[in-house]
């Protein structure tokens, strides 16, 4: 055996540890393992400095040196509850998206159960944007009894998500703007005839075997430069069953509106077109202020037009109301109940966008408002020269290579 190199104090020690082994409490072993590997000349740990030494006192070690082997067996036991920590967030995560996707996958059942006739996919060849994903938004004022061929796009917006800055982007664009259709528009050898309210696009393309989205995607990368990979449709009914399916409460909202006729307002008089009977359009009072609106409600307070500021207060109101749902739509109480409405939605409204984008984008899109939301209204209030279509109907002309630059600079 290695010649001792315990003091005489450390041998004591190390004889009254040693017997009573079966009696210890940690501390005191792990106090028996440093005098055992210095007795056997393993270890050369030098005592600290504030610590009292063997040789001061034959009292037990408050705070013995750590050999290596006590080091690793501590390190052993932390480790063990850091990796049960991680197990056990990684099946609460698993257990979270699965229920998730459950409920979105039970939410496409009753939205194709309820409308079993539900909006098919269009043409439509997007393309990617240098900076996220560009999504065309169509709001159709389609009614009961009309065709795809028939309604106009009240709403046309680009929405811009999954950008490097971490914002939701928005613009909407005005649909009284004034545009170049190839086919439609007056021919010149520059394409300078702007005869088309960009509005008309959806119906001139559904006429052509269901190319309305197609040809507002068209129409906007044509005038704007826009690049936009997906789009979604839908129409007055669908909108108002969304927003009730996905917000039992209603949707809180600040209702602001301009003067009409020069004169400040507390309440509006606004369409109910969802009420339309025998070709009669009913009104509904929508008072100034904070409230909460269901769905219909907060259709006819996005369609509304008739203030001082018409389409561009309308135009101002729709982006308020798309704002106010993805920001309120990130409740964490709405994970499961919220997925399925989601479901609903997804199975009424047309669109391209994938199932996997929206499990493996859908949750970093709700959350990315966090960091801001961008929004312009092109063209902005008066930015634009009165003119008129080709059926003589009063339209605005716009500076598009002004706008394409502007909107670029912004990321879309």
């Amino acid at each position: 055996m290695d010649q001792n190199r315990l003091t005489h104090h450390e041998q004591l020690r190390y004889d009254y540890l040693f017997k009573n082994y079966h009696y210890l409490n940690e501390r005191e072993k792990e106090e028996l393992a440093y005098l055992m590997d210095k007795r056997e000349g393993k270890d050369q740990v030098t005592e600290p400095v504030s610590s009292p030494s063997f040789e001061a006192t034959s009292s037990p070690l408050k705070t013995p040196p750590t050999s290596t082997s006590s080091r690793t067996r501590r390190k052993r036991r932390l480790k063990k509850p850091f990796k049960r920590f991680i197990q056990l967030v990684l099946i609460l995560v698993i257990l979270t998206l699965s229920g998730m996707l459950f409920m979105f996958i039970r939410g496409l059942q009753l939205g194709n159960q309820a409308n079993p006739k539900a909006s098919q996919t269009e043409v439509f060849h997007g393309r990617n944007t240098k900076d996220g994903v560009n999504i065309l938004i169509m709001g159709t004022d389609g009614r009961i009894g009309q065709t795809s061929g028939e309604t106009r796009t009240d709403t046309i917006m680009v929405l811009n998500v999954g950008n490097k800055e971490g914002k939701i982007k928005l613009a909407s664009f005005m649909r009284d703007t004034l545009v170049h259709i190839d086919g439609v528009s007056k021919e010149d050898a520059y394409h300078t005839y702007y005869d088309q309210k960009i509005n008309v696009a959806y119906s001139i393309g559904e006429q052509n075997n269901h190319q309305g989205a197609e040809l507002v995607r068209s129409v906007l990368q044509d005038m704007y430069g826009l690049d936009i990979k997906y789009y979604a449709l839908v129409d007055f009914a669908t909108f108002a069953s969304a927003i009730d399916s996905l917000f039992p409460n209603g949707v809180e909202m600040d209702a602001q509106f301009s003067t009409v006729d020069g004169q400040a307002v507390t309440q509006v008089e606004v369409p109910d077109d969802l009420n339309m009977k025998n070709g009669v359009v009913p009104e509904q009072t929508i008072e100034v202020g904070k409230q909460r609106m269901d769905g219909r409600t907060l259709l006819n307070y996005a369609r509304f037009r008739k203030d001082d500021e018409g389409d561009f207060g309308r135009a101002r109101r729709q982006q308020e109301v798309l704002t106010a749902i993805m920001t309120q739509i990130k409740d964490p109480s709405k994970l499961f109940t919220g997925s399925e409405a989601l479901g609903k939605v997804f199975a009424m409204t047309s669109t391209n966008i994938p199932y996997s984008f929206l499990l493996t984008k859908g949750v970093g899109i709700l959350t990315s408002g966090q960091k801001g939301m961008e929004r312009i209204t092109v063209p902005e209030n008066g930015d634009w020269e009165d003119e008129y279509d080709m059926y003589g109907g009063l339209g605005i002309l716009v500076d598009f290579e002004k706008y394409k630059e502007k909107l670029a600079q912004l990321g879309f």
